[in-house]
């Protein structure tokens, strides 16, 4: 389920003018096939469902283990967050996305994700401690597999902050692609494929 970093770039996405100054770390296929009137449906399922996304028993244990170095070398205390250490990405929102609804919150997940913008094909959140500022982009693409099709496409964009984000980053790697992201995705395309019936009638 892993694409190209081009699968991302060389898509015209409001993102790439409000964080040029964010590497793209990792992105991914979501296994969320639909209609071009999907979106929202992903969207509120990502955000109300976090919890379930990461119930696996490898993935709790990642983050059970993240939080407590955290705790114990002060990573993600207040001071080294959103607003304090670095200034929200919403400061940088033209006028019209500045406007318009700002997204959902992920909800009941340990990683506090806020929601800088939505549209009708992109969904930014954003989080920051003091390892880096990190950013997940969710679009709907098209889905070359199904003509007329679309999907969700994951995108993670980090900036680390100094030496220490550049090392903690590349120390976290292995566990992301083997603990977390794959199971992630699987779990949100079966919650999507349980959704379908919903969907299919209109209902949220």
């Amino acid at each position: 389920m892993r694409l190209p970093r081009t699968a991302h770039t060389r898509h015209p996405w409001r993102i790439h003018e409000i964080a040029p100054d964010f590497r793209v770390e990792d992105v991914w296929r979501i296994p969320t096939p639909g209609g071009p009137d999907d979106f929202a449906h992903l969207v509120d399922q990502m955000a109300n469902g976090a919890d379930a996304h990461l119930s696996t028993a490898g993935s709790r244990f990642l983050f059970a283990a993240r939080w407590k170095l955290g705790a114990l070398l002060g990573w993600d205390d207040p001071a080294t967050g959103l607003g304090t250490r670095v200034p929200t990405l919403r400061d940088r929102l033209p006028a019209d996305l500045r406007e318009a609804p700002r997204g959902p919150d992920l909800k009941g997940v340990p990683v506090p994700f806020t929601s800088v913008y939505q549209t009708h094909d992109e969904w930014v959140a954003e989080l920051a401690n003091h390892t880096m500022q990190g950013v997940m982009h969710v679009g709907w693409v098209p889905d070359s597999r199904a003509p007329g099709g679309y999907r969700g496409q994951l995108t993670v964009l980090v900036k680390p902050n100094g030496t220490l984000g550049t090392l903690y980053m590349a120390g976290i790697k292995p566990f992301r692609y083997l603990g977390v992201y794959q199971q992630m995705l699987l779990t949100i395309g079966r919650q999507w494929r349980a959704g379908a019936p919903e969907r299919s009638t209109g209902a949220r």
